[in-house]
C-alpha cells in the first residue's frame, strides 16, 4: 500500500512496514494515568501518535487505535510499593477515587480536543478490566514465570530470562541491573531485587483494593497494558508506542508479561517520543521551568513573552521529529507561529487561484516530496519544509510569476488540503478568539460579576452569564485555582 518504513526500537533500525493483516493496523498506546492534570510532555507523545494514527488512516489503512486511561496500579516513582497515585490524590482532595479518575479523565480529554488530537477507536481503563487481569496473573503463575508472596505476586526474571530474554527492548543487561536494584520496603518477600509485582497485596491504608484469589490487592502497573492491548488488538499486533520514559522498565515488562503468559511477542514495531525540555533544560518544578498548559495558552509565566494557540503549539511540536527531544522556549514558539500564520494565509490563497493552458511549477514532483517525507518514519519537520516549498509556489502563482493549470492546480489544493487538514491536524485560528487586551479585560469582568453572584448566592444571575457565555462559543472552566476561558 505504500513504502512507509518505521524506527522499530526492538530491532534499532528503520524497517518497512508490513501490517499483520492486509489493510488494517492495529495500534496501541500507553495513556495517562488520571491522577493531575496532563503536562505538555504527555501532549506531545498523544500528538505524536495522533500523526501516525492520521497518517495511516490516509495511506487507506482501517487502524484500530487503542488508548488506555490507568485508573488504578500505578504506584508513586514507578515501584511496587507505596501509595497508589491516585489513591494518594483522593486523601489529598477528600474524594472518592473515582471522583478523581473522572475529574482528570474529563480534563486530558479537554486537552486532546484543544490540540485537536483525534480520540482513539478504544479507550479501555485499567478498572474496567480487572477480571482479565487476575487471569493473566494466573496464566503467568501456571507457566512457572511468577510466584504468590505474603498475598502479592510476583514477576520471576531471572527464570523468564532463562528462557527468554528479558531487556530486549531497552537493550539492559540483567546482570548489570542487579548490582542497581535498590531495597524497598516489601521486596524482601521477593525472591530476586529484579522480580516486579503482577498483583500487589493492598496494606490497611491502600483504599483501590479488590479481591482475588490472592486476597485483597490491585493490579501492576504494567500487567494493565499488557491485558487490553491483547485483548483489543490480538497477542501480536503491529505497532505499541509510548514516550521514552516508558521504555524500561515498562515497555520490557510487557513484553515479558505478554511472552511469560503464553502469548507471543505483543507488537511488532515499537515506537517511542522523545522528551521536552524547557530553553535547553529538562522541565522540573525544582527549577522552576515546568509549564503548564494554561500558561500557555495565557502566557502568564516568567519564560513566556505571550500566550499562544494550541493549534500553533501543535505546529511547532511537528517542527521537530517525534523521536528528537524538542526544546520548548518563548522565541521558537513565536517564530512557529509567523510560519503558521503563513501556511494558513497562503491555503486561503490556493481557494483564488487563476488557471492557465499550462503549468511553469511542478506539481508532482512537490507531492512526491510529501509523501517522501512522512514514509520515512513520519518525518514532519521535512513534510513542513516541502510544504512551505508549496506556499512559495502558491504564493507565486498567485502574484503571477507563475502559472498552473486547471488538473495541476486540482492535484495541489487536494494534496495540500489532505497533508495541512487531514495528516498534521491543523485548522485556522479564529481571531475572533484571540485573547487580546480588550477581551481580557472584558472577560475579567465577566468572571469577577460571575464570582460575586455565586458568593451572594446570586445563582441564577451567575449561571445567565455563563450560558450568555456559552453561546457565544466562550467555555469558562472553574478550578481551585480559579476560573479561566476559552474561545471555541
Amino acid at each position: 500500500m505504500s513504502n512507509l518504513k518505521i524506527y522499530n526500537t526492538l530491532s534499532g533500525k528503520k524497517e518497512e512496514f508490513k501490517p499483520i493483516l492486509k489493510d488494517h493496523v492495529g495500534m496501541y498506546v500507553c495513556g495517562p494515568t488520571v491522577y493531575s492534570d496532563v503536562h505538555i510532555g504527555n501532549v506531545r507523545t498523544f500528538l505524536s501518535f495522533d500523526i501516525v494514527y492520521r497518517y495511516l488512516k490516509y495511506l487507506g489503512y482501517s487502524v484500530r487505535y487503542v488508548r488506555n486511561i490507568t485508573d488504578v496500579g500505578h504506584l508513586l516513582n514507578d515501584e511496587d510499593s507505596g501509595e497508589d497515585k491516585i489513591g494518594k490524590q483522593a486523601k489529598l482532595m477528600n474524594l472518592e477515587p473515582m471522583e478523581v479518575v473522572q475529574h482528570y479523565t474529563n480534563g486530558f480529554h479537554d486537552v486532546m480536543k484543544a490540540f485537536n488530537i483525534t480520540p482513539p477507536s478504544i479507550e479501555p481503563s485499567a478498572t474496567g478490566h480487572l477480571i482479565e487481569q487476575i487471569e493473566m496473573v494466573q496464566e503467568i503463575i501456571k507457566n512457572g514465570f511468577a510466584y504468590e508472596a505474603g498475598g502479592s505476586v510476583y514477576f520471576d526474571v531471572e527464570k523468564y530470562h532463562d528462557k527468554f530474554h528479558y531487556g530486549i527492548l531497552s537493550g539492559r543487561k540483567i546482570e548489570d541491573l542487579i548490582p542497581n536494584t535498590r531495597e524497598l520496603d516489601g521486596q524482601s518477600e521477593k525472591r530476586n531485587p529484579l522480580d516486579f509485582a503482577i498483583w500487589k497485596k493492598a496494606d490497611e491504608s491502600h483504599i483501590m483494593r479488590w479481591n482475588s484469589p490472592w486476597g485483597e490487592g490491585f493490579p501492576g502497573w504494567h500487567l494493565e497494558c499488557t491485558v487490553m492491548s491483547t485483548k483489543y488488538l490480538g497477542d501480536t499486533f503491529d505497532i505499541h508506542g509510548g514516550g521514552m520514559d516508558l521504555k524500561f522498565p515498562h515497555h520490557e515488562c510487557e513484553i515479558a508479561q505478554s511472552k511469560g503468559g503464553g502469548k507471543s511477542e505483543p507488537a511488532n514495531y515499537w515506537m517511542h517520543t522523545n522528551m521536552l525540555t524547557m530553553n535547553g533544560a529538562k522541565m522540573s518544578k525544582s527549577v522552576g521551568n515546568v509549564v503548564s498548559i494554561e500558561q500557555l495558552g495565557s502566557g502568564d509565566h516568567p519564560l513566556l513573552e505571550k500566550g499562544f494557540s494550541e493549534l500553533v503549539i501543535r505546529f511547532f511540536m511537528m517542527q521537530s521529529h517525534y523521536s528528537s527531544t524538542l526544546d520548548l522556549s518563548s522565541s521558537a514558539i513565536a517564530a512557529a507561529e509567523k510560519g503558521f500564520e503563513k501556511l494558513m494565509n497562503a491555503m486561503q490563497t490556493i481557494q483564488n487561484l487563476s488557471t492557465s493552458d499550462s503549468s511553469t511549477v511542478d506539481v508532482s514532483a512537490l507531492v512526491e516530496k510529501f509523501a517522501t517525507a512522512m514514509n520515512d518514519d513520519f518525518n514532519t519537520p521535512i513534510l513542513i519544509a516541502h510544504l512551505f516549498d508549496g506556499v512559495k509556489m502558491i504564493n507565486s502563482i498567485h502574484g503571477e510569476k507563475e502559472t498552473i493549470s486547471g488538473s495541476d492546480l486540482e492535484l495541489l489544493l487536494t494534496t495540500m488540503n489532505s497533508y495541512v487538514w487531514d495528516v498534521l491536524g491543523l485548522k485556522p485560528v479564529e481571531n475572533s478568539g484571540a485573547k487580546d487586551e480588550l477581551t481580557e479585560e472584558l472577560m475579567s469582568l465577566f468572571i469577577r460579576l460571575r464570582k460575586e453572584a455565586k458568593d451572594n448566592k446570586n445563582y441564577s444571575l451567575a449561571d445567565e452569564i455563563r450560558n450568555k457565555l456559552t453561546s457565544l462559543s466562550i467555555t469558562l472552566k472553574d478550578s481551585k485555582d480559579g476560573t479561566t476561558w476559552e474561545k471555541e
